[in-house]
């Protein structure tokens, strides 16, 4: 875990304090359902180094470990929902950078249990690429995607959709957060015709999953299997 306080700068400029690791699990205990349901989202809108994230992902792969760990292929299958059920946006690119290995250490290190001497290389880089499209260097209040100095692009953060259908194959499809927080409403309530920033005008779909209004995908890529994501364009 983490310390709170990486340097007094980086709390003066940028409000940076960790969570610790006694509150992060007291407030996951509050939805434990959830943190133990495979496929159930979680974005953690301010992820740092990934303590919130870490965590749920760790309970997530308790889950699956426990049901799959007699067939390596429903392993695979199932830790690759949990992986792609994680999302997180940091300011800093360093944060960035360490939740996404800390994350994929704590997969790598199950695998290997699990896997043992079967481990699949492949597997791995599947998992290296959803991370780096699940984890991503922006700012929440703008939701704008952010330079190296932390400073605000013109590109919107945009988060991919993990879909593990007809077997290992993988259906991905993404989408702009701000069009997301935008468009997810109940089905009675009025919704804008417009994105966030009213740029551009938006397409509308009612989701049965949710029960709500989301945007379409700003685009969608064809199905390819767990173990080739990685090389897949």
């Amino acid at each position: 875990m983490s310390q709170q306080v990486k340097s007094k700068e980086r709390v003066q400029e940028h409000g940076e304090v960790f969570t610790n690791e006694h509150e992060v699990n007291a407030m996951l205990d509050l939805v434990k359902p959830e943190t133990e349901r495979i496929d159930s989202r979680f974005l953690e809108p301010a992820c740092g180094d990934g303590n919130f994230l870490a965590e749920v992902l760790r309970r997530k792969l308790a889950v699956v470990t426990s049901r799959y760990r007699k067939s390596l292929h429903e392993w695979e299958r199932y830790c690759f929902v949990a992986v792609g059920s994680v999302y997180g946006v940091e300011l800093l690119p360093d944060n960035v950078a360490a939740c996404k290995e800390r994350l994929y250490g704590i997969v790598e290190d199950e695998y290997e249990k699990v896997a043992k001497k079967d481990a699949n290389p492949a597997f791995l880089d599947s998992i290296r690429l959803v991370l780096r499209r699940n984890i991503l260097n922006g700012n929440a209040l703008s939701l704008k995607a952010v330079d190296w100095d932390g400073n605000d692009t013109a590109e919107p953060i945009v988060f991919s959709e993990w879909s593990v259908v007809m077997g290992d194959k993988v259906k991905r499809r993404d989408f702009r957060l701000d069009e997301m927080l935008e468009g997810n409403v109940d089905a009675d309530q009025t919704r804008s015709l417009f994105g966030a920033d009213y740029s551009s005008a938006v397409d509308w779909e009612y989701d049965k999953e949710t029960k709500s209004f989301i945007p379409k995908p700003m685009r969608e890529s064809p199905l390819v299997s767990i173990y080739e994501i990685s090389g897949a364009k």
